[in-house]
């Protein structure tokens, strides 16, 4: 029997996804067996390979992060909401955000394994892709919809269940995986009637490496600047240093927002 034959795949499918015991590894690490391995393997696909590669039989797994970052979060809002009913809607969105955002999935793709299994270009894999968070995390939610569309929403639960709601406890405990932008826009919501501004400074190094840094405003003072090789990740950080700095601040004392208002 052919490998490609018993994988079920076609015959354009590319020589690593051949290999049985490549593709037995990563479903026993997801725990589900696919019956539509293709699916796996655009879930694996970032866009820097299939738009190189143009024997590529797949589209990137963009289409399939679309469709799993929603099947994630209403699974995870489903969960909170039916097992914490003291739980007010800010602490259960706060709650929902850190187990969905990005450091949370590149956490989760680590564990998994799915950072070994993405295919990227060279030049992709020579700039690091394959350890960017944003990339990782992103091919977990590709996964997600890949799983939702090959066994529909009880195969995802059991896959959400294992690898990240058993966790939980130890996912909320772990400070690098907090939503600071969250914590920022609260904390100054709730003193003023200002919204923290995010605003590229500066970008740089070449295009597949580009750092960015960006800055937090409130009103026209900047709060504070953090980098990271993707936007969200570099607000992130520019989010934490603001809220170092407000809280070096006597939290009862409102004139430095008031003075930022023009009050």
């Amino acid at each position: 029997m052919s490998g490609f034959t018993f994988l079920g795949f076609g015959s354009r499918v590319p020589a690593h996804f051949l290999k049985k015991r490549a593709l037995n590894k990563i479903q026993e690490s997801l725990g589900h067996k696919f019956k539509r391995p293709e699916l796996l393997a655009e879930a694996l696909s970032h866009r820097s390979y299939t738009q190189t590669d143009p024997k590529a039989p797949f589209p990137s797994y963009e289409r399939l992060e679309f469709l799993g970052d929603s099947v994630l979060g209403m699974v995870v809002a489903d969960h909170l909401f039916r097992r914490f009913g003291e739980m007010g809607e800010g602490e259960l969105t706060k709650t929902k955000a850190i187990l969905v955002n990005v450091h949370t999935l590149a956490r989760i793709s680590r564990e998994i394994g799915i950072n070994k299994a993405v295919r990227l270009s060279e030049e992709e894999e020579r700039a690091g892709g394959r350890e960017r968070n944003s990339i990782i995390a992103d091919c977990l939610e590709a996964v997600i919809g890949a799983i939702f569309l090959d066994s529909g929403i009880q195969a995802v639960r059991k896959f959400i269940n294992a690898h990240f709601l058993k966790n939980m406890v130890d996912i909320l405990s772990d400070q690098s995986l907090r939503n600071y932008k969250g914590e920022l826009l609260e904390l100054v919501q709730a003193k003023s009637i200002l919204s923290p501004r995010y605003e590229i400074l500066r970008t740089e190094g070449p295009d597949h490496m580009k750092k960015f840094i960006v800055g937090v405003y409130l009103g026209d003072k900047k709060i504070g600047s953090g980098n990271g090789l993707s936007k969200k990740e570099a607000e992130q950080n520019a989010a934490k240093k603001g809220l170092e700095k407000l809280a070096k601040m006597d939290k009862q004392n409102l004139d430095f927002f008031h003075k930022l208002e023009g009050k």
